[in-house]
């Protein structure tokens, strides 16, 4: 399968670029083409999103999750990804979030789109909209502060999201 890394510096401390990263279901708000993110369970989402032109629906887990430092995840149904988002200091203001996706394409459309860097151009675009995202909001939406490794829940943030407060 096809993969590639982007990164992106933000400016905001560590704990809240990775408290917004954990917020699944407002994905829509800056990623390109996610239609809806349902966070069913601590460790498990529903996507729905427009990939090469259809709309497209997947299940994945969460199989790490480190708080400030890592989470990964891979589809379980649908549409065959997997992925990991780093979250690295930078000083006490400045965040680097380095992204790692790895992909099928199955379908000659989706093939001449990667051919093209099409998937490229939106995820760099996606960690822009991050960034004008969580710089513009300065506060995460929520949080959730719990780990899973190797897919276990080790230990609970109080539920699939916890809103700040």
């Amino acid at each position: 399968m096809p993969s590639m890394q982007k990164d992106i510096v933000v400016d905001v401390p560590i704990k809240d670029a990775y408290d917004q990263w954990t917020q699944f279901e407002s994905f829509p708000r800056f990623k390109d083409g996610v239609k809806e993110v349902v966070q069913l369970d601590e460790k498990t989402l529903r996507w729905r999103a427009n990939v090469g032109g259809k709309e497209e629906e997947w299940e994945a887990e969460i199989v790490e999750q480190m708080p400030e430092r890592h989470v990964a995840w891979r589809s379980t149904a649908g549409t065959p990804n997997a992925g990991s988002v780093m979250f690295e200091p930078l000083g006490i203001d400045r965040t680097r979030v380095a992204l790692e996706i790895t992909y099928e394409t199955p379908g000659t459309a989706e093939r001449l789109g990667d051919a093209l860097g099409v998937l490229e151009r939106r995820v760099e675009g996606d960690l822009k909209r991050f960034k004008s995202f969580i710089e513009g909001v300065r506060t995460p939406t929520g949080a959730w502060r719990g780990e899973i490794h190797g897919g276990r829940v080790e230990r609970g943030g109080g539920g699939p999201t916890e809103p700040l407060r």
